[in-house]
């Protein structure tokens, strides 16, 4: 190999020699040697450029980087081996998503949350794995970890106000709201139905958010056309998706508040066939209570093998979603236990005693202890002392 000096280098480039000893001090020429106090430079070497005049590349926008992370972590799974999508993914950030929903969905809720925290520091995977982790904070009744994402969602709104950015920050807090069944709460944004200023990804999360609000308040009839709705968005062909389960889950709900009894159990034996099979509980745990029995009958017929995990996990997440809801509305229980039900706990939690009680609601004592333990069931307790920390 043929070799330049530092000088023969400097004239060939048309810089000082200053600037090729500067090169060369950086480690910005390769292959050049140095013997004793000169240098070789080889003949072929090529000029580096200066950093001085680089042209600098333009940084990449949060709003776009997270319509790249939104869109990269809306690509179905594989509906045999829903875990394959690991297998495709190279960005880390994306990887931990991923892991994310397969845990929260598997009732992993502690390894999903570990993998939301880890988006720490990228702004656009934290804002994209917010509402997974509060639906993991909610099912684990961590009001302090959610009060931190909601800290940080605020900020975002504040600081983004108008832009795409403070609208996946709204969806985030959506969840919430719709999770903890709070419709007084809900935004007007979700209430109307306006969601103009969501990215076309977000939309089926956010169509399946308002379907739950509109089952809150009463509408199933547009609850179930709006879940339909969001269905037509995404192809079963493509694989499965998060939002494609609970989405069938809601269409059940809807058909059963409208008593189509054959129709609500074919969209959720429609929702098990898809989930079920990959461990997938969560989707059901969650809404038990919603279907009056349809829930346990189809797994009983259907899935007998998962009925024990959905049921287990139902009733393990039950009572930190009363903490959590009390913590979350500011308020108790009164949307778990009828209205006298709610009057009569909160006279026990006291320590009115039962005579005294049972004459108010004009019952006999008997009558109030069978009350009594009908509350307690609701809230998987067993004594005044538990029942005081739900309505006092």
């Amino acid at each position: 190999m043929e070799y330049i000096s530092a000088v023969e280098a400097s004239e060939k480039w048309g810089v000082s020699l200053r600037q090729v000893q500067r090169f060369l001090a950086d480690n910005r020429i390769p292959r050049a040697k140095k013997y004793g106090r000169s240098w070789m430079i080889p003949v072929d070497a090529e000029k580096p450029i200066d950093p001085r005049r680089e042209k600098k590349l333009p940084q990449i926008s949060l709003s776009s980087d997270l319509s790249c992370v939104i869109a990269a972590t809306a690509i179905p799974m594989p509906s045999g081996n829903p875990d394959a999508i690991l297998d495709t993914i190279d960005e880390d950030r994306l990887r931990l998503i991923y892991e994310a929903e397969l845990a929260y969905l598997r009732g992993d809720f502690r390894r999903a949350m570990q993998c939301c925290h880890k988006t720490e520091g990228d702004d656009a995977a934290r804002l994209r794995a917010c509402p997974l982790a509060i639906a993991a904070a909610i099912s684990m009744g961590d009001y302090r970890t959610y009060t931190e994402i909601e800290s940080y969602l605020k900020r975002c709104i504040d600081t983004n106000k108008g832009s795409e950015i403070a609208a996946c920050a709204e969806i985030s807090l959506a969840t919430a709201v719709v999770s903890v069944i709070a419709p007084n709460m809900v935004p007007d944004w979700l209430k109307v139905g306006d969601l103009s200023a969501l990215p076309p990804q977000a939309m089926p999360n956010a169509l399946y958010l308002r379907a739950r609000y509109l089952h809150y308040i009463g509408q199933p009839d547009v609850m179930l056309a709006v879940a339909q709705t969001a269905l037509t968005l995404s192809s079963p062909e493509r694989g499965i998706t998060t939002t494609d389960i609970y989405l069938r889950v809601t269409c059940a709900i809807a058909c059963h508040a409208l008593e189509r009894e054959d129709e609500a159990k074919r969209w959720l034996l429609e929702a098990m066939r898809l989930a079920l099979p990959h461990g997938f509980i969560t989707p059901f745990a969650e809404l038990v209570t919603a279907l009056g029995g349809l829930m346990e009958r189809c797994l009983e017929q259907e899935f007998p093998g998962y009925y024990g995990a959905v049921m287990e996990q139902w009733k393990r997440t039950w009572k930190n979603w009363i903490t959590f809801h009390n913590q979350f509305t500011k308020d108790n229980i009164t949307l778990i236990l009828s209205l006298r039900e709610y009057h009569i706990a909160v006279l026990a939690a006291r320590r009115i005693p039962y005579a005294k009680i049972a004459k108010q609601y004009c019952i006999s004592v008997g009558r109030l202890k069978n009350i009594m333990l009908e509350i307690y069931e609701k809230l998987f307790i067993s004594s005044r002392d538990e029942l005081a920390k739900y309505v006092l």
